[in-house]
């Protein structure tokens, strides 16, 4: 057999010379094995973050805050003493005009707008700025057919999006917000499923919407199918080129105004977190994608445990369409998170699903949305709470069971006071409701919850600013901020230079 001949030291240098700063992933040693090498991997800082905020309202009365924060880095993720980092969030137009330019980590910034030229804003945060980085955008209009507390924590851009609980009925004005924060055009596609499966757009209406470089697009979902109104509907937006924010924007006459953000992707069980105590209308939509039917029970986790809605024990969801069912006064003065799973574990089809919540009566009323909300994970974030009192309530759920403890941090406000941080036993099975501020704090502030034992732990946060006799509120879930990636250990290997 022909061997290779050996390398010489000049060679063997020359080939380190030109392979100068490569790494390779090496197999183990001796005596190790694949499993090793993977729990070598490192959790480190992420190391840059985009984020879209839709435009806030048309009302020339709207008044927004924006609020940015990016916590402290603790554990793995504290970044090294010194570190640098900057994060900004530009108007989303092509002059991109600065609004908002946040400092340090651990602290909150923000900036306002008023009136109906606020632009959508597209944001970037790197170095240390980065890990976790979340903006909240809060927007209060006290009249007319939009008016209401709309809330939505700013997101970053996808290429897949679902919304139950849109409606094209009569009443009601959604419509999708859609921006582009590359340089380069995205092409969108819009599909809505009603109650008998997918609705048949007006020809030229729902696809190939066309999203330009650094611009901002809204959709009426009722122009995509002119002449049918359907009260529950599903909105699935996807990308055929390019990456998009997507939130959608609710009006309902006589009632109110919010953000519906998009739901957890599908899964067999769901928890919709932050339902509050004096909700006077709760209904749930759901939505199977795929080809399997889904029968889901229904559960009510609240303070004492958790609860099956007397006469809505089940819900049965045909395959590629949108159920919807009313559960009335579901909370009963208690705060609470709706829990759906798989009636039978071994037919878990997956689902997405949102809840449009009411509260008040008459011409007192006020809606907001609680879409299906992943897990807090290690750590999550929200920003633009208030310090007035009752205006910010945490709501934590343990919906498996196990008991998990959390860690609540209150940052400073952004016009003063000190941090303040309280652990917390969320009981498996209930919802807790938690009160947090920073001491002294004024202006906005933010609330972080870390997971540090048991779990795993949902969480939402209620903002109620009541105005004029309504209780205008907005909700908004804390989810896994994925502030830190797995990095594999590396290590030169000069097996490459041999052959």
């Amino acid at each position: 057999m022909k061997q290779s001949a050996p390398l010489t030291l000049a060679a063997v240098t020359a080939a380190l010379a030109a392979l100068t700063g490569l790494a390779a992933l090496t197999t183990p040693a001796a005596g190790g094995n694949a499993a090793d090498a993977g729990a070598a991997a490192a959790r480190m800082p992420v190391e840059r973050s985009l984020l879209v905020c839709p435009a806030p309202s048309s009302s020339d009365i709207a008044d927004t805050t924006y609020t940015s924060y990016t916590p402290a880095g603790t554990g793995a993720a504290a970044p090294a003493d010194g570190a640098k980092g900057a994060a900004r969030l530009l108007g989303a137009t092509q002059e991109a005009k600065p609004v908002l330019e946040p400092k340090e980590p651990g602290r909150p910034a923000a900036a306002t707008a008023s009136g109906a030229d606020a632009p959508a804003l597209t944001g970037s945060s790197e170095g240390v700025m980065a890990p976790g980085w979340t903006v909240q955008q809060t927007t209060k209009v006290s009249v007319g057919r939009a008016r209401g507390l709309l809330g939505v924590s700013c997101t970053a851009p996808g290429t897949d999006f679902w919304f139950p609980a849109v409606s094209t009925g009569r009443g009601r004005e959604d419509s999708v917000h859609l921006t582009n924060l590359d340089d380069e055009a995205a092409v969108v596609d819009i599909k809505l499923f009603g109650p008998d499966g997918i609705a048949k757009p007006a020809a030229g209406t729902s696809e190939n919407i066309r999203v330009d470089p650094r611009s901002t697009k809204g959709v009426l979902l009722s122009s995509l199918i002119p002449g049918t109104q359907l009260a529950d509907v599903t909105a699935h937006v996807t990308t055929r080129a390019g990456r998009v924010g997507a939130s959608v924007q609710v009006a309902e006459e006589g009632v109110g105004a919010d953000w519906l953000p998009a739901a957890a992707e599908p899964a067999g069980s769901l928890v919709l977190p932050g339902i509050p105590a004096d909700a006077t209308s709760v209904r749930l939509v759901a939505f199977v994608p795929g080809d399997e039917d889904a029968d889901l029970t229904l559960r009510l986790a609240g303070p004492n445990g958790a609860i099956t809605p007397a006469g809505n024990e089940q819900l049965h969801v045909k395959a590629g369409m949108t159920a919807a069912v009313d559960l009335g006064d579901l909370t009963r003065g208690e705060p609470g998170s709706l829990v759906l799973a798989p009636a039978d574990p071994k037919k878990a089809a997956p689902v997405v699903a949102a809840v449009r919540v009411v509260r008040g009566s008459g011409a007192k009323q006020e809606l907001g949305f609680v879409p299906a909300a992943g897990p807090v994970g290690p750590r999550a974030a929200v920003a633009g709470n208030r310090t007035e009192e009752n205006a910010t309530v945490l709501s934590l759920t343990a919906p498996g069971g196990q008991d998990a403890k959390v860690r609540v941090t209150a940052s400073p406000g952004t016009e003063g006071g000190e941090a303040a941080t309280q652990e917390v036993t969320v009981k498996a099975g209930t919802t807790q409701a938690v009160p947090a501020a920073p001491a002294g704090g004024k202006g906005t502030y933010a609330l972080t919850v870390e997971t540090l034992s048991g779990g795993p732990v949902h969480a939402a946060r209620v903002l109620t600013l009541p105005h004029d006799g309504i209780t205008m509120f907005t909700v908004q879930a804390l989810t896994d901020d994925h502030s830190t990636v797995s990095v594999p250990r590396a290590a030169q290997d000069l097996s490459v230079l041999t052959g």
